[in-house]
């Protein structure tokens, strides 16, 4: 994360546009907003905002931001639809069919005309 003391170079620039989700409050009610674990106070926000911001101060450990309007929503990800998930043995309806319940006994299977004793 950000604030390790090797690390030499803010993610932000001073005059940067970002969208960003405010997290928190600050003390003195200044929303605080991070970009790779980088802080940005942003006054005049509130936990849970999603807001366009313009960087306007850029310390070593910490920047400032202004808002400037609303988040850009973006669009949605084009998501594959979901996949029916693979049954290798699907239930079937053995009155619609004609096959065996899962449940009967290979045994119990019905004799063909060939192997059926003939009645008398």
């Amino acid at each position: 994360m950000y604030g390790n003391q090797y690390q030499s170079t803010p993610p932000v620039n001073e005059g940067e546009e970002l969208d960003v989700t405010i997290e928190a409050v600050g003390e003195k009610g200044d929303g605080i907003a991070k970009k790779d674990g980088f802080v940005i106070f942003v006054p005049g926000t509130k936990a849970g905002d999603e807001v366009r911001i313009k960087v306007t101060r850029v310390l070593s450990k910490v920047g400032f931001g202004e808002k400037i309007g609303e988040a850009e929503k973006k669009a949605p990800k084009e998501e594959k639809p979901a996949e029916p998930e693979f049954d290798p043995q699907p239930e079937l309806d053995s009155e619609d069919f004609g096959d065996e319940p899962e449940d009967a006994d290979p045994g119990d299977e019905p004799e063909t005309d060939e192997e059926a004793p003939e009645k008398e």
